[in-house]
């Protein structure tokens, strides 16, 4: 006749300091991680800003992907900002919000276009930003 051999087991008492302890740690790195990003977010954005937004198009009227736009305050010299379009041939910039024109154009020598387009830059664009809306323009490619 075969007997069945039952046991239980009991768990081992945990420590409260133990898992108090625990608990702490935890909270301490939920807290130490969750606000610096919340921070770092929002310190570097600008409260209010306009945008400029635009295509570029190439010599066929279709949008180019990879071309660096330059963009400076008419004011200056040298461009302050930089942006690549997009697979779209968009790109979009914020500036300081306020009334300030600005000149864009096509930096083709940093492009990311390929080897076979021969493309040459067209005319510089001219935006002028009132206050801080959105400023739509395109900027145009030539042979």
């Amino acid at each position: 006749m075969a007997s069945i051999v039952t046991f239980a087991l009991r768990p081992k008492p945990v420590s409260i300091l133990r898992v108090s302890s625990a608990v702490v740690f935890l909270l301490l790195i939920c807290t130490a991680v969750q606000p610096v990003s919340r921070v770092n977010a929002r310190d570097h954005e600008p409260a209010n800003y306009a945008l400029i937004y635009g295509t570029v198009w190439g010599p066929d009227n279709q949008p180019v992907y990879g071309v660096n736009v330059k963009i400076r305050r008419a004011t200056e010299k040298k461009a302050r900002w930089q942006v690549f379009s997009d697979h779209s041939g968009e790109f979009a910039q914020r500036v300081p919000a306020g009334q300030a024109d600005y000149v864009l154009w096509a930096d083709l020598k940093s492009s990311q276009l390929p080897r076979h387009l021969k493309l040459k830059p067209g005319p510089q664009v001219n935006v002028h930003v009132y206050n801080d809306e959105r400023e739509d323009t395109g900027v145009h490619l030539s042979r």
